[in-house]
Order: C-alpha cells, then structure tokens, then sequence
C-alpha cells in the first residue's frame, strides 16, 4: 500500500511502514535540518508547511500516518491543548486532510496525557472530529520496552480505518527481562564525558548514601539536601504567609538563620521550591519536606558533615532520586541523570524515554558519559538512518521521534 507521512521527523512512520513493503508517496515536514536529512535517507522531496497543503495535491495514498505535536498535550507543556495557537491547531489539518482524501487507515501517534487532558474533553473532541471524517477508531498507550526494546516510553496510538475495526488488535506486549547492555558500545570514541564537577558531586552523594547503615533503606522519597537544618514553617502556613519578625525565628536552607533579615533577604535563603508565593504548600510538597526532615534528624550525625558540602553545588545537584529499591548502593552500576528536580539514579534494566531536553539526556555511570546518538537511535529502532553529525542536535530529534519498531507491529495488524 502507499502511505504519507505528516509531521514526518526523522521518519519512523516511514521506517516502520516501508519495512512491512509499503510505498512512501508525499512526506512533510517543517524543520529545515529534519527536512533536508529526511530527502536524503528516503530519496523523496518533503513539502514543508503542512498549514499551506492543498489536499488535492496529494497524490493517492492508502494509509495516513503523523505524529502531529505533543507539546500543547504534554505535563512538561503549558497544557493548553487544542487551544494552543502555535501548535494546537495541527490536528485540524490532519482532519482537514482525512475529509479530503479519504484514506482507507490511518495511525497516528502523540503524549499518553492527551487522553487525559482536560479531563478527558480533549480526547472527546479528537475522538469525534475523526470519528466524523468516516472512520472506526481503537487506541492504545505502548512503550518500546513491551517489545524488547530496553527503553520506557510510552506514547499514545490511535488507529482508524474505514471497515470495522473488529478484527484489530493493538501488538502484545512481550514481557521479558531486560537490559541496556543490548544497545549499548563499550566506551565509544564519539561518548561525551561528564564534568569532574559532576563526578565530585557523584562522589559526594556516594559517600553520603554509603553512611546510611545497609540494614535499613535508602529512601524512596527524593533526598532534599537543602531541607538538613531547616525549620522554616511548611505544615500549616508556609514562609511566603509570616511577616519577616515571625519568619526570622526559624532556619532556612541547610540551617542558615533567618533572624534579622528583611522579607526579601529572608526569601532567598529558603530552599527553591518554599519560596512559592502561596499561603500553604499542596500535600505533596508538606509529604516530602516532612519525610526530608524526619530522614536528616536520624542520621544526623552519621551525615552531616557530607551533607553540607552540597552547599558548593547547583540546586538541583543537591536533590537526589534513588530509584534502586534494595539494589547494590554503588551509583556507577546504575543510569544516572542529572535533571531540574535532582539527581536521579535507576537500575540498568532500561533507559527512562529520550526527550528533546538535552539536559535529561542518560548518563552511563561505570563508563562515566553520556548515551550516544547511535545508542540512541537503537532505542528508537531508527539505527539504520544517518544522523545530524552534531551529537546534541541528533539526540534532540531522536527525543522527538516515533518508534518504527512499535509502528511496524501496529502496521503488520491492521493492515493485512
């Protein structure tokens, strides 16, 4: 069959249909740099401006493909969805596009929150726009690692096709055991390597982890390492809510005496996350800062002096997420990431989902650096395209990218 690929990125869509034997026949796609790359790995020239297509000159095709932008429907977005003037709109076009060319399938792919968003009235409204175009629809939410593929992504798929859907079923999930080592090179030449700065911070939060006694266990809450020495009201009212006297009685940030200071003064010794200008925290906040203290007050004197040379760090080099459970407490056999809201270390079963942030980016932590892009491109079973030759900028788009291994299985079952 021919297929068309909107919104088409690096081209998952692409390589996942055409290894099943279907025919590409119009791709588009904004990004310039994605654009020119996309022609040269697929020999096929890319319209640019999907909101200047004119339907008509699209040549016939059998099956829509388009993994239209997640960032109106992300948690890490705005969240303002179909309303959303920069990117919002694009399903229109997708729509616009179904009405006039009537394609006997379509799969298209975005963020698990859009079925969420709004409470629900936001699937609602997408659900009834292509349901109106003439379609069945069935959707499901998948990640690589239910495949095999050692890398937690989950992603929204939703399929629709013109005779009745009865017969399709989404790919089964194949549960197995797995592990990172099957993307990953040995110490390649192309890796960057982290900071010693970040090596010392590392080292660091080892050796502070490594006081808490083995028979008791590290904590499943983040490590707020700003919160040792803190007294600083958080249950009923928080800092933002006293007036200067009444908040100079207590201790902010690792202990830093609050007495004497004017409002402003005060507000920059509070760890970043209490100087939120509300009246009381929500329970989420009051949890953690509670379980913070309670872990600092017991082991107090086994840590303290460690914990306070956190001071000489960034803020978010100060938090510190265990994802370990009761595994070995050595932090170079393990993922590491350093991320806005702390530290944070997971077992080497698979990676957490690539995204455009480079600052999220993995971090292999007994070779110390980063994952690579040809590792990455593993994880988004794109390994047999070229790349940008910029790491950063490669990682970036693969952050962005469909899965061709997940579009390929979806592709096998529906269209038979």
């Amino acid at each position: 069959m021919k297929f068309i690929d909107l919104f088409a990125g690096l081209g998952g869509f692409h390589e996942g249909l055409s290894v099943l034997g279907h025919e590409c026949v119009f791709a588009c796609e904004k990004n310039e740099t994605l654009a020119k790359l996309y022609e040269e790995n697929f020999s096929i020239s890319v319209f640019r401006d999907i909101r200047e297509l004119n339907p008509s000159d699209i040549p016939k095709y059998d099956i829509l493909c388009a993994g239209f932008p997640c960032q109106p429907f992300s948690k890490a977005g705005k969240q303002k969805g179909l309303n959303d003037m920069t990117n919002g709109d694009y399903l229109n076009e997708v729509v616009k596009i179904l009405k006039a060319t009537k394609p006997k399938f379509f799969i298209l792919e975005n963020v698990p929150n859009l079925r969420k968003h709004d409470r629900e009235r936001t699937w609602e409204k997408i659900y009834t726009q292509l349901s109106d175009c003439g379609y069945y629809i069935k959707d499901a939410i998948l990640s690589p690692h239910d495949f095999g593929i050692p890398q937690l992504r989950k992603r929204l798929f939703i399929v629709g096709s013109v005779t009745n859907l009865t017969d399709f079923e989404f790919p089964t999930q194949n549960k197995k055991e797995l592990s990172v080592l099957s993307v990953l090179d040995k110490n390649p030449n192309t890796a960057s390597k982290i900071t010693q700065r970040q090596r010392n911070c590392l080292a660091l939060w080892q050796e502070i982890i490594s006081r808490i006694p083995s028979k008791n266990q590290l904590p499943s809450f983040p490590i707020w390492g700003m919160e040792f020495g803190s007294t600083y009201p958080y249950e009923d009212k928080s800092p933002f809510a006293l007036n200067a006297k009444e908040l100079g009685e207590y201790d902010g940030a690792f202990g830093e005496s609050l007495k004497g200071l004017k409002k402003k003064e005060q507000m920059l010794l509070l760890p970043r996350y209490a100087r939120e200008e509300v009246t009381e925290f929500p329970e989420w906040k009051k949890d953690f800062i509670r379980k913070n203290r309670e872990f600092f007050s017991k082991y107090s004197s086994l840590i303290k002096a460690l914990i306070l040379k956190l001071q000489d760090y960034p803020p978010s080099w100060q938090k510190f997420e265990w994802n370990c459970l009761n595994g070995n407490r050595k932090i170079k056999k393990y993922i590491i990431q350093f991320r806005a809201s702390g530290i944070r270390v997971k077992k080497a079963d698979y990676f957490p989902a690539l995204v455009l942030t480079s600052t999220q980016r993995p971090i292999i932590a007994w070779e110390e650096r980063y994952i690579t892009a040809k590792e990455a491109s593993r994880l988004q079973s794109l390994s047999s395209i070229k790349l940008p030759e910029s790491e950063h900028i490669a990682i970036r788009y693969l952050g962005n990218a469909v899965n061709s291994k997940i579009i390929e299985l979806i592709g096998r079952n529906l269209i038979k």
